[in-house]
């Protein structure tokens, strides 16, 4: 196998929930690009067309179907949604989250639990659902975050403790899963993309970031997807239970 076909996933099948905005969309043309059909779940299905054009335009199948990850049922109806739709899962891709800015000693209870509840518990139902369908073994990528290894210096305690789990999640799964079923999970630590959450932080936030990281700019989310291709492509086969941080340097000690 010579090295470029090793990132290609022609034949394979991807999940990717989170598809109907922001860098979910460039994962879902990434993939396409590379080879995969797609599962794409969100909960504003009326804009998943929009995503599934793309995955058109690269010459690939997609199948849509509404998924709100808070929800185990859901999570499952969309890994059976693949098997029905192309016989087989290969690729999890848990991209679903949520964000919010609020003062620590403000936050409500359900505040806190909501974001937990999308970013952390839905990456585990969605994975458990996949696991249990996935007879090839596959690949696994979490989406956290940076806040999720340092402070941004914003009020971000629900949404930071939610990405620092995910990545403790990666760990365990990858130490059950990698070995007995040929499954690999890793992470990616993106720092900050032009998104529909970046999009709700002050201009001045924004300078700050940009200050703060090497690189002096926000990224570019094909950046961002150029990562996730490798961890879900035979290029990474023999890595498994890592945390990529994708941040200009954010994270840098």
């Amino acid at each position: 196998m010579g090295i470029l076909e090793r990132f290609a996933l022609n034949g394979k099948v991807a999940v990717l929930t989170g598809a109907s905005s922001g860098l979910g969309v460039a994962f879902a043309q990434a993939l396409a690009e590379a080879g995969a059909n797609l599962v794409l779940g969100a909960r504003r299905t009326d804009r998943l067309e929009e995503t599934g054009a793309l995955v058109l335009a690269a010459g690939r199948r997609y199948v849509a179907q509404t998924t709100d990850v808070t929800k185990p049922e859901d999570c499952a109806a969309l890994i059976a949604k693949a098997i029905e739709t192309f016989g087989r899962v290969d690729i999890l891709v848990n991209n679903a989250g949520v964000g919010t800015a609020v003062p620590a000693t403000s936050e409500t209870p359900d505040q806190f639990r909501s974001v937990i509840d999308v970013n952390l518990m839905g990456a585990y139902w969605m994975a458990q659902s996949f696991a249990r369908a996935a007879k090839n073994g596959g690949a696994i990528v979490n989406i956290s975050s940076v806040l999720g290894l340092r402070t941004g210096g914003l009020p971000q305690a629900a949404y930071a403790s939610s990405k620092a789990g995910l990545i403790g999640l990666t760990r365990d799964l990858a130490g059950q899963w990698t070995g007995r079923k040929g499954i690999r999970v890793n992470a990616i630590a993106p720092g900050f993309f032009p998104s529909e959450m970046s999009d709700q932080l002050p201009p001045e936030t924004v300078e700050l970031v940009k200050s703060l990281t090497p690189a002096g700019r926000l990224g570019d989310p094909m950046e961002l997807a150029a990562t996730l291709i490798w961890l879900v492509s035979d290029a990474s086969s023999y890595v498994t239970g890592i945390t990529v941080p994708v941040d200009g340097g954010f994270v840098m000690p």
